[in-house]
């Protein structure tokens, strides 16, 4: 069992319908402090809906979760809020604001920062960009980037306020290989540098293979098999195998 203290999320029998279609049916999960957990499974197995429902962008229709020692479910819209301030986001848009430069999109998340807090604010701009490789690109707008560049532009502006916990919502998708596997080896230097505990929704096994301390499957609504990648690599689980096929 682990120690409490070493669990930054905890999934407790989570469930999620919508009208008869049971997504979520049973989820226990947990990730620990300093740890990157890739979470697998076909489309349609409701890992997207899994992590809206950890920053309760959804609500789930059973069971319970912690995070960081509280129970999200029962937060006010204030508490919500200042958890949520614990945890950044890279969605499979990157999701920027098309009509601010690279450095407003930065300085956005700044804003809501108290005055005394927002010091040094070039210097925090600078250096999440430079983190990133994209310090050259501070006064471009996004539609002037690639694909790849979005992607880190996105991970940068999640930083910058330099959060707990990270959540990948498939990282890769629509990138080239070579760019795939650069945002991949990006999500473990900034587990390294920032000392973050990350879930990281994919497809991409080479991106788990990776990324992962651990990985969880998820098969028809329920987590079915947990493990590192060398341990599910060899698992005879006719849900885990086309996996690594």
């Amino acid at each position: 069992m682990e120690n409490p203290n070493n669990i930054v999320i905890e999934m407790h029998k989570v469930a999620k319908y919508f009208g008869d279609n049971k997504v979520l049916k049973d989820i226990n999960l947990q990730l620990i402090k300093g740890e990157n957990l890739a979470v697998i499974g076909k489309s349609g197995t409701g890992k997207s809906v899994l992590i809206k429902c950890l920053v309760r962008l959804m609500e789930p229709d059973e069971g319970n979760i912690m995070v960081l020692g509280k129970d999200i479910c029962a937060m006010k819209s204030n508490e919500l809020n200042e958890i949520r301030k614990k945890m950044g986001f890279l969605f499979q848009s990157a999701a920027l604001y098309d009509s601010m430069t690279v450095r407003e999109n930065l300085e956005f998340p700044l804003r809501e920062l108290p005055r005394k807090e927002r010091h040094n604010l070039n210097e925090r701009v600078e250096e999440a960009l430079q983190n990133v490789g994209l310090l050259d690109t501070i006064d471009q707008m996004p539609a002037e980037l690639s694909g790849g560049m979005r992607k880190r532009l996105g991970l940068a502006r999640s930083l910058i306020l330099n959060p707990e916990i990270m959540l990948y919502d498939e990282p890769t998708t629509g990138l080239d290989p070579i760019t795939s596997k650069e945002i991949s080896q990006l999500i473990l230097e900034v587990q390294k540098k920032y000392n973050t505990s990350s879930i990281i929704i994919t497809h991409d096994m080479e991106c788990v293979r990776i990324t992962s301390n651990r990985i969880a499957v998820i098969n028809e609504g329920k987590c079915t098999a947990q493990g590192s990648y060398q341990e599910l690599e060899k698992s005879e689980d006719k849900g885990v195998r086309p996996f690594f096929e």
